[in-house]
């Protein structure tokens, strides 16, 4: 493989993100993957990959990168005021670069996270069948750490003429995500939550969290009224998910995103559908989120329609 990307500034917390390390929760090892993955997979559409390619995920403060080859990228999720070469460069859509330009990113407008796809992807070596970075377990990415800066980002060389079909494509308005300060997220009660008194159920649905600054990729801290259980103690480890809600002896919430723990002791009031984690990994600490009672069986129709509109769309942009 060919470095296609320079990191000069590696920003906040820039790491390699694919759809993550499946199979093996039961040696202790996390899935990571990226924690928006519905802009996730639009960066790849939108840079003419497969839907489950690695890509660059940055956190709040972009890199700046520069380009060591013609390529195709596209960047999806948050807006953080991008720019190449001074210029600035629109979201949500593909952009043919070439070799020597410097992409940089400037005054976060709304969201947390935004996605950097390359048309090829990025291609370091997989550990355990995925390239996504897990920073606790040393895994992935570029020896296992956030990018740094002078580190190198391999991909694959395309021909100029492919890279120009698959560049000033562009995904509707209407299929966007937009990233508010407020969001309100849908959660299946889990069997844990008759731990916690029938007051604090109820008032786990009917108040506004904040999200603390104590956030991160392994999970996101809620600051409200505290959840009250019914009796001391914690229980028997078990399996937790990307969205379980946690709640510790002290009564705020945690909410376990994707670079989790594989197993939990603390009793869990329930857990955020699938379709929903995207809104939880775009806030911002400060910003505010309230939980909204559903089914498994709304969450599954949720799943088919993305789902759908995924393969709606790989077949619009291959056809263009």
């Amino acid at each position: 493989m060919t470095a296609l990307m320079k990191v000069i500034d590696p920003g906040l917390h820039t790491t390699i993100q694919d759809l993550g390390r499946h199979g093996y929760q039961e040696f202790g090892i996390g899935p990571s993957g990226p924690m928006d993955p519905w802009a996730f997979k639009l960066a790849n559409l939108l840079a003419g990959n497969n839907r489950e390619e690695a890509v660059l995920e940055i956190t709040m403060v972009g890199p700046t990168v520069s380009f060591m080859e013609n390529t195709v990228i596209s960047l999806t999720g948050a807006n953080l005021s991008p720019t190449i070469d001074g210029k600035k460069v629109m979201m949500w859509q593909s952009i043919y670069v070439k070799k020597g330009q410097e992409l940089r990113f400037g005054k976060p407008k709304h969201g947390a996270r935004s996605y950097l796809a390359i048309a090829g992807g990025i291609q370091t070596d997989k550990i355990l069948g995925s390239r996504s970075t897990n920073v606790r377990a040393v895994l992935g990415g570029v020896d296992g750490e956030a990018l740094n800066s002078r580190d190198e980002v391999p991909g694959i060389v395309l021909k100029d003429s492919i890279l120009k079909k698959r560049g000033g494509k562009h995904l509707s308005h209407s299929l966007r995500a937009y990233y508010r300060p407020h969001q309100i997220v849908r959660v299946i009660p889990d069997e844990q939550a008759e731990f916690f008194t029938q007051d604090s159920q109820e008032d786990f649905y009917n108040q506004t969290f904040k999200i603390t600054a104590q956030s991160d990729r392994m999970g996101y801290r809620l600051e409200g009224k505290g959840l009250e259980r019914k009796k001391d103690g914690e229980i028997l480890s078990d399996a937790v998910a990307f969205g379980s809600i946690q709640v510790p002896r002290g009564g705020a919430p945690i909410i376990l995103m994707a670079d989790r723990q594989t197993t939990g002791g603390y009793p869990k009031i329930g857990t955020i559908i699938s379709h929903d984690l995207w809104r939880v990994a775009q806030l911002l600490p400060g910003q505010t989120i309230t939980f909204e009672k559903t089914t498994l069986e709304e969450a599954h129709r949720c799943l088919e329609a993305e789902a759908n509109v995924c393969k709606v769309l790989e077949m619009a942009i291959k056809q263009r």
